[in-house]
């Protein structure tokens, strides 16, 4: 399981179609919200 940057959400990255690349690292997302979230600032959200 992944967890979501933005809202800590555990994801199942073999089942999500909504990702982003940062980096060279993937990011899945529980929603479509935290997605578009993530992509405007995604500095905010890497560790």
């Amino acid at each position: 399981m992944a967890i979501d940057p933005v809202c800590k959400m555990n994801v199942d990255e073999t089942k999500t179609e909504l990702k982003s690349e940062h980096k060279g690292k993937m990011f899945y997302f529980c929603n479509s919200g935290c997605k578009e979230t993530f992509e405007k600032n995604p500095e905010q959200y890497v560790a």
